[in-house]
């Protein structure tokens, strides 16, 4: 039978800790430059409606965002169940647009002001006349680029 004895007097190395802070400064690094921060806080809720043929657009900062739905659940008592507009982080009326539109092109480079898409991120639920309003709104703001947002079926 085997007998078992004890090394007395090896210890374990000490694990080195110079690369660490290396490593935890490439993982921040990398978070920083993968991350995308959201611009607008939702106050609308949206279920996009479903579409077979659909296209993504290319350049997203040529691109100018209206939310149109029933308020989430904590404005709701302020605002009711109606689809509100929105606008930024602000709800707003139809009237409201053609200002908004104005001020979004002017923050474009002059280039890049012909090429500007206003996307309409509307919920299923949301009532024509709503849409209708909109779409008035921006052609007489001369906005006539417009892409619906969608979900593939």
């Amino acid at each position: 039978m085997a007998v078992f004895k004890k090394k007395n007097g090896k210890e374990l190395a000490a694990l080195s800790t110079a690369s660490l802070p290396d490593i935890v400064f490439m993982l921040l690094f990398f978070f920083m430059v993968s991350t995308t921060m959201r611009e607008v806080t939702l106050n609308v809720e949206i279920k996009y409606p479903e579409a077979t043929q659909l296209s993504k657009l290319e350049k997203k900062s040529l691109v100018t965002f209206i939310y149109a739905g029933p308020p989430v659940k904590q404005l709701r008592h302020q605002f009711g169940k109606e689809a509100q507009i929105q606008l930024n982080d602000r709800f707003a009326s139809a009237s409201e647009i053609q200002s908004y539109i104005a001020t979004e092109r002017e923050k474009m480079k002059e280039a890049d002001r012909p090429k500007m898409t206003v996307s309409l991120k509307v919920d299923k639920t949301t009532r024509m006349l709503t849409v209708t309003e909109i779409k008035q709104a921006l052609r007489k703001a001369q906005a006539l680029k417009i892409n619906y947002s969608a979900r593939s079926k």
